[in-house]
């Protein structure tokens, strides 16, 4: 696709800018299996702030901490005035099992502990990663609005939060950005989510844009990846499921032919056609697919293309849920009237 720049946006109406691609971290320390002891990941780091992907997107249960604590390696020298640092709270592990806070004293010393790993003095955009359904969302907001009033972040963001827990927080202190899965197969954040996102002028930063590498390499990845890269255990990738979305893969795959690009990219340059408000933060651990991603940002759609697009990822078009039931999410994200909070 040739050499392409990475355009700059602006990410909601609060002031904050962005590269309009960024780059998702969590592979390069969690979830995805052992890294690849070939890969140098403060190289990719580099590599990608130097094309000009300057959106770094963390989170303190990525480890857990481990993958701030890189970021934190990588960002010496100079390198921290170069970029957007994305971090979140609000998800820890331990002893098996995972447990979602936003408390105002959790949420404070998370800040605190992700400052220090990060080692910085402020972090650019704060997002609470899941929402703790047991906590009115006023209260957690309140806390949050005090770390932007101290200097310890410039933005808030909110992760998986449904419309309504969106506009109740928005009401506290203004929200910069709502993190949510969409891509070609994860669509339904479009009916009332994104709508209410930019209502608000609220961005919206999209992870999984490849659907968790479904639209790199199709049903193939599951042979790549080992066997506790925790991909194997979701419902899309189970055999029953991966004959049926198969078929949506060799779809995209058909369409990116004739367009002279990969399905990842033209996976990703449907999500930039989605508005100037919508930035994608596809992870990898490998250059060349950096390479690739950020090529997605020259590929040209028209209307009638993106039409095709939506008619090859109608949600019939998938089968299996993006996660088990159990897991939290923006449809079960509602939290308890704030007339009901009794500080602890």
């Amino acid at each position: 696709m040739g050499e392409c720049k990475v355009r700059r946006i602006n990410l909601g109406s609060q002031g904050l800018q962005v590269s309009a691609q960024g780059l998702g971290c969590m592979s390069l320390s969690a979830f995805f299996g052992v890294p690849d002891p070939k890969t140098d990941p403060i190289s990719l780091l580099h590599h990608a702030i130097n094309s000009g992907v300057t959106f770094l997107d963390t989170a303190d249960s990525y480890g857990p901490h481990t993958n701030e604590l890189l970021l934190a390696k990588a960002l010496k020298n100079g390198m921290r005035e170069r970029v957007e640092i994305a971090s979140k709270f609000g998800i820890i592990y331990g002893e098996g099992k995972r447990e979602i806070k936003g408390d105002p004293f959790y949420v404070r010393a998370a800040c605190e502990a992700s400052l220090k790993r990060l080692d910085v003095d402020c972090i650019d955009l704060y997002y609470q990663h899941r929402i703790d359904t047991r906590v009115p969302i006023e209260i957690t907001m309140e806390e949050l609005k005090k770390l932007v009033e101290e200097g310890k972040i410039k933005y808030i963001g909110l992760s998986e939060a449904s419309a309504s827990t969106i506009r109740r927080a928005h009401a506290v202190q203004p929200i910069t950005a709502v993190q949510l899965e969409w891509s070609l197969w994860t669509r339904d954040v479009e009916e009332e989510v994104v709508p209410t996102c930019r209502e608000l002028g609220i961005g919206i930063v999209a992870y999984s844009p490849l659907g968790r590498g479904f639209f790199a390499s199709g049903p193939k990845l599951l042979e790549k990846i080992e066997n506790n890269d925790y991909r194997k255990s979701l419902p899309r990738f189970q055999q029953e499921n991966l004959v049926h979305n198969k078929i949506l893969y060799e779809k995209v795959c058909a369409m990116s032919e004739k367009k002279g690009c990969s399905p990842a990219q033209l996976a990703l340059a449907w999500l930039h056609h989605q508005g100037d408000d919508v930035c994608p933060i596809p992870g990898t651990t490998k250059i060349e697919n950096l390479n690739q991603n950020i090529g997605a940002l020259s590929v040209k759609l028209t209307p009638e293309e993106m039409s095709e697009l939506e008619t090859i990822g109608h949600p019939d078009s998938v089968k299996g849920e993006r996660f088990s039931n159990l897991v939290p999410n923006f449809t079960n994200s509602d939290t308890p009237p704030l007339s009901s909070w009794k500080a602890p």
